[in-house]
């Protein structure tokens, strides 16, 4: 079977990496106005010249930034538009590791007025990355704009600002089609977009939360966000591949939802119009590959087999036969294979080393050929 020329590609990734120790003190030393935003900067320019020499040496063809110019995955975005302001969420979640769980409150998301997008937020880490990624495909990677919604539901956004919430709706696909605009201009054709609000929604305890917390029926969001994401990536050019990033939490190797995607796949697979799914699939707490049978032709199933959690590394035997499991629901020509989610969502990091970050992006490609050739 031969290797896909456009993403995504057989071989791919969710995006974060490791966090350098210079980086992680330089931004310390900036925050404390111990260092220029000019001096973070070239930092940050050489932190990234490495993390792209990382993911070349590998083999991998999607190439990301690592998400070094954040602190956050999504509120460094999200902040980027007008009318946004960083509240507590709404929404408590309980993340779960093996050494134990601890409950937080999630950055939520308070709308004060109209929403305007006056800038591009990631244009220009996009341009520095386009210029030193010269063996593979730039890819940015943002969070979704369900998040701006699903975190505080109604009470959330300014009933003076949007009385109707079709029109709140309208605006924020209006401000991320104006930045994805801006980064095909500059070049872009793969952009990821990261929603942990699918995953929620497969899990009962969250789904209540939901009912009683932000008022909305979890049954119904699957559609209402599906026509918001398509609206936002309705006016991409038409050779811009993108794909959505299906994720259960991630933060210093700890999760938040758990449950198959049985609740949300026909949705999901059949009513966002995306090439790929970057599913979790590296637990238990996943589910199985049963909801694949949604997948219709023409779309990738992107398989999260390898974890970023835990630095045991998979075998190659156990990869394929999960691959040989998965396939049994979705065309094998269908389906390509990842990390289940980046490496570092978060500035901390997930608990492994750069060495065990090597080592599975490394055996994601070296499985990936061998299976699709």
């Amino acid at each position: 079977m031969p290797e896909r020329t456009l993403p995504p590609f057989r071989a791919d990734h969710v995006g974060s990496l490791l966090r350098p120790e210079k980086l992680r003190k330089a931004r310390d030393a900036h925050e404390r106005n111990a260092l220029s935003a000019a001096d973070l900067a070239r930092v940050e320019d050489e932190a990234i010249r490495e993390a792209v020499r990382l993911q070349e040496d590998v083999g991998l063809r999607a190439i990301t930034d690592g998400e070094y110019r954040r602190s956050s995955w999504n509120r460094d975005f999200l902040e980027g538009f007008s009318g946004v302001r960083t509240v507590e969420g709404q929404i408590a979640t309980r993340f779960h590791s093996e050494a134990g769980e601890f409950q937080v409150k999630p950055t939520g998301f308070r709308i004060e007025g109209k929403l305007a997008h006056p800038k591009g937020i990631f244009v220009d880490a996009f341009k520095f990355l386009k210029g030193v990624a010269k063996n593979g495909v730039p890819k940015v990677t943002f969070p979704s704009p369900t998040l701006l919604h699903f975190r505080g539901g109604r009470k959330a956004v300014d009933e003076k600002a949007y009385p109707d919430m079709d029109l709140f709706f309208a605006d924020l696909a209006r401000v991320y089609q104006e930045e994805i605009s801006e980064l095909a201009a500059a070049g872009c054709r793969y952009i990821q977009i990261d929603d942990t609000n699918y995953a929620y929604l497969c899990d009962p305890s969250l789904r209540a939360q939901v009912q009683s917390n932000i008022g909305e029926d979890p049954a119904k969001l699957p559609a209402v966000y599906a026509k918001l994401l398509n609206a936002a990536i309705a006016k991409r050019p038409k050779d811009m591949a993108v794909g959505i990033h299906v994720c259960r939490g991630n933060n210093q190797s700890a999760w938040v939802a758990e449950g198959g995607y049985e609740p949300v796949a026909e949705s999901l697979f059949n009513e966002v119009n995306v090439e790929a799914y970057f599913l979790e699939y590296d637990s238990p707490r996943a589910g199985d590959f049963r909801p694949l049978r949604f997948l219709p032709k023409g779309k990738i199933a992107v398989l999260g087999l390898v974890t970023t959690k835990r630095p045991e590394l998979e075998t190659k035997d156990e990869l394929k036969r999960r691959i040989e499991d998965a396939a049994k629901f979705a065309p094998l020509e269908q389906l390509a294979l990842s990390p289940q989610c980046g490496f570092s969502s978060t500035v901390e990091g997930n608990k492994v080393t750069v060495d065990d970050e090597v080592k599975k992006l490394r055996l994601v490609v070296e499985v990936a050929r061998e299976v699709w050739g």
